[in-house]
């Protein structure tokens, strides 16, 4: 009973996959519905139609024999008459069938489409950390392999089933009148193979489900053989072999897994398909003897056996529905499981603070990553006013990028609170916070878009404001190679796109700075190592620059150069995500501690 209850359980996301339907496109959904019926319903109109004619074209022979009588119109009418009918009800088969086919295909794309909307919308409402999850990643990859076209295939099989489901009971009707033990060899005959098909769906979904991170790491793979970015690196180390031959065996597991299902329902499906044949074929018998017997007509013995055929097809059909539609259903849960991940809301509705102008405060924070067995920052108390500028340097993996997390809320602390003007970041409109920061990351996104889309997407609401881009572009010293490119502002990045322009990982950092400058409404400026990739000039230019511009700014870096944060109003040196020295630079160079001694190493080497 069990096993029944879990099989019935899984048709839970039937009528969730039909509302989807429906709300992609009402118009076609009742087209499906229409040719569903029509397609249904006349298969056995015309197998008795088909009777029709036979028993008139006996009755018209055995009429001219006993009166001798040529034929003539009036005597073959009736029969043409039935042939008429049945050639109209077969192009009407024909037209339906065609009407499925049609709007299956126009529905297979709009609602791949909304699906595929749908995953990035929810995409778009996640956190950070679940997207660090790795279990969780596991179920975006499910969702996005096979939800796309689970849907539409569930409503298929579900109106294939409606549709057999009318010439099952339109057939029926027929063979009734024949025996009712002719209904019971037609389900017996077809059980057998529903059984087997439900029972490997279902295998070939747990299947699925388990080797998910392997499917992932083959992906992952195939794009760092194949992607630009990656490819220097893989070719000057030869680590193509290595990484193909890898590659190959985890395709020749997972291939092994699916040929060894393959083999078993292929073996299961055709040793339980014969007791089905013999069904068939023991009622053909069964109609033939009867009518050898003068029992039934040889239009009622053409009819029959027409629609035990039928009716055992759409009988195997149904079932084969059913079966699919179980399949269909286990892979939905993987959408709606990823659908129905929970996601904190913003509780926040402050657009300003309880003290205007008190800048940001670091209160005691400490902060976990997820599952991770140490802080990754302990203790933090920081205060940076308006115009003030804060440096943080450090060991990588110190926690410095993490504090910068914490602040644009893409993490929330696990002990302690950070304020900004006085109130909790949690108390703020998450959209008011973030547009009051511009930041660059030190992992920053090279967009394959064009120049100024580049710059635009560090303010959705200038993305195509050429002017903003221009002063932004100024900012950031990217404006002397954009004017010196084909078109300038409107010149493709990247190789993705037929005439994309690559830039210099220098010349992209500009970009990435530029793309910080574009959000002018910002008061927090945060740059995690913004000139890595630069030479001394540029550098140099950066920060004289950056200095000129920041006015009532709160400007926070993190560089590793020592040269470069030695103007900061207060400097944090993080360490094991604790602060081990603090104050601006002449002081912490007076204690002659770990800053000292790494700002004298350094010096050194430029000596």
């Amino acid at each position: 009973m069990r096993q029944v209850s879990n099989f019935l359980g899984v048709f839970r996301y039937s009528r969730r996959a039909l509302r989807l339907v429906w709300q992609t496109s009402r118009r076609l959904t009742l087209g499906l519905a229409l040719c569903t019926v029509v397609a249904g319903v006349l298969p056995a109109v015309a197998a008795w139609v088909g009777q029709l004619i036979v028993d008139s074209v006996v009755e018209a022979m055995a009429y001219h024999q006993e009166t001798g009588r040529s034929l003539s119109v009036a005597g073959v009418w009736p029969v043409l008459r039935y042939v008429a009918a049945e050639a109209g009800i077969i192009a009407a088969i024909a037209l339906a069938q065609r009407g499925l086919s049609a709007q299956q295909s126009l529905l297979r794309a709009l609602l791949g489409q909304k699906v595929n909307v749908m995953i990035l919308e929810k995409a778009g409402t996640l956190s950070l950390a679940q997207f660090e999850d790795s279990e969780f990643y596991d179920k975006l990859t499910r969702a996005r392999r096979e939800a796309s076209t689970r849907p539409l295939g569930l409503v298929n099989k579900t109106f294939s089933l409606t549709q057999n489901g009318i010439s099952l009971f339109s057939f029926g009707v027929l063979l009734v009148q024949f025996s009712p033990w002719a209904l019971l060899i037609l389900v017996i005959g077809a059980l057998p193979v529903f059984a087997s098909e439900a029972k490997f769906s279902g295998d070939a979904f747990h299947l699925f489900r388990r080797r998910s991170p392997h499917t992932r790491m083959q992906m992952y793979l195939e794009t760092v053989l194949a992607r630009e970015d990656s490819i220097k690196e893989v070719k000057l180390f030869g680590l193509e072999p290595l990484l193909l031959e890898r590659y190959r065996h985890i395709f020749q597991t997972l291939y092994g897994e699916d040929r060894n299902l393959t083999l078993r329902r292929e073996s299961w499906g055709f040793l339980l398909g014969l007791l089905g044949t013999l069904a068939f074929y023991g009622a053909y018998a069964w109609v033939v003897v009867e009518t050898i017997a003068g029992t039934l007509t040889l239009g009622e013995m053409t009819m029959y056996l027409m629609v035990f055929k039928q009716g055992q097809g759409a009988l195997s059909a149904s079932l084969t529905s059913v079966s699919g539609m179980y399949e269909d259903n286990l892979y939905l849960s993987n959408l709606y499981e990823y659908l129905e991940q929970p996601v904190s809301a913003p509780a926040g509705t402050r657009h300003e603070g309880e003290f205007p102008g008190d800048g940001i405060r670091f209160e005691k924070v400490s902060f976990r990553y997820p599952g991770a067995e140490s802080s990754a920052l302990s203790d933090i108390s920081l205060h940076l006013a308006p115009g003030q500028s804060l440096a943080l340097v450090g060991r990588n993996g110190s926690g410095k990028t993490t504090l910068i997390k914490l602040l644009t809320r893409l993490y929330e602390p696990t002990q302690g609170r950070i304020l900004l003007d006085g109130s909790d970041l949690k108390e703020w409109d998450i959209e008011t916070l973030h547009r009051r920061i511009g930041v660059i990351f030190q992992d920053f996104v090279r967009y394959q878009l064009k120049v100024g889309e580049n710059l635009g997407a560090g303010d959705v609401e200038a993305f195509e404001d050429e002017g903003r881009w221009e002063t932004a572009a100024r900012q950031g010293l990217a404006e002397d190679f954009i004017d010196a490119m084909p078109q300038r502002y409107h010149t493709q990045l990247g190789r993705w796109f037929k005439g994309g322009q690559e830039l210099s990982g220098g010349q992209w950092q500009k970009i990435a700075l530029s793309r910080a400058y574009m959000r002018e409404s910002a008061d927090i400026l945060v740059l995690d190592e913004p000139t890595a990739a630069m030479d001394a000039d540029a550098e140099a230019a950066v920060f004289a620059d950056f200095r000129r511009h920041r006015h009532d700014k709160m400007t926070i870096l993190i560089s590793h150069r020592f040269s470069t944060v030695r103007t900061a109003d207060h400097i944090l040196l993080i360490e094991n995500g604790s602060i081990i020295e603090q104050g601006d630079h002449q002081r912490l160079m007076n204690q002659d501690g770990s800053y000292a001694r790494l700002f004298r190493l350094q010096a050194r080497g430029y000596r």
